[in-house]
């Protein structure tokens, strides 16, 4: 399937109230899910000891400092659009699609996904400078995971 045919099922996918789309053509076969609101992770609070009357007043402990959230990437962020595996060259001896610091124009090949056996080649969707790859040669990808930044 088309890699541009499978990212319009994903954004009707994502824009409609349908959970789950299913399509055959050909020899292959493609299944989107949508995650539900049912699927995200509820916290509740723990309930606090009450201290007796008679006992002294404990000093109070000083929170500790959280840690800032990492940064988001300066520049604009070239996304997984399916999960799958991610591969920078087009081969194993070959030499890597993109390298941090090299322009590329819209429409240049970035990496390849593999999904289901098949070789999906991820395409720039803006022209400019790669300023940072974000995933590893080999590592599993998830939709909408930020691979490449582009300035």
């Amino acid at each position: 399937m088309d890699l541009r045919k499978l990212k319009t099922l994903i954004d009707l996918v994502a824009e409609s109230d349908i959970s789950e789309l299913e399509v055959t053509e050909g020899d292959g076969k493609v299944r989107i899910v949508k995650a539900s609101a049912a699927a995200q992770q509820v916290v509740y609070a723990a309930p606090q000891a009450v201290a007796p009357a008679a006992a002294p007043a404990a000093p109070v402990a000083a929170a500790p400092v959280a840690e800032a959230a990492p940064a988001a990437p300066a520049g604009h962020v070239v996304p997984a659009p399916m999960v799958g595996t991610f591969y920078r060259a087009p081969n194993p001896g070959a030499a890597p699609f993109v390298e941090v610091g090299q322009s590329v124009k819209e429409g240049d090949a970035l990496c390849i996904i593999e999904a289901m056996k098949l070789l999906n080649e991820i395409e720039a969707d803006k022209s400019g400078v790669i300023k940072e790859i974000l995933i590893e040669n080999g590592e599993p990808v998830e939709f909408g995971q930020p691979l490449f930044v582009i300035g």
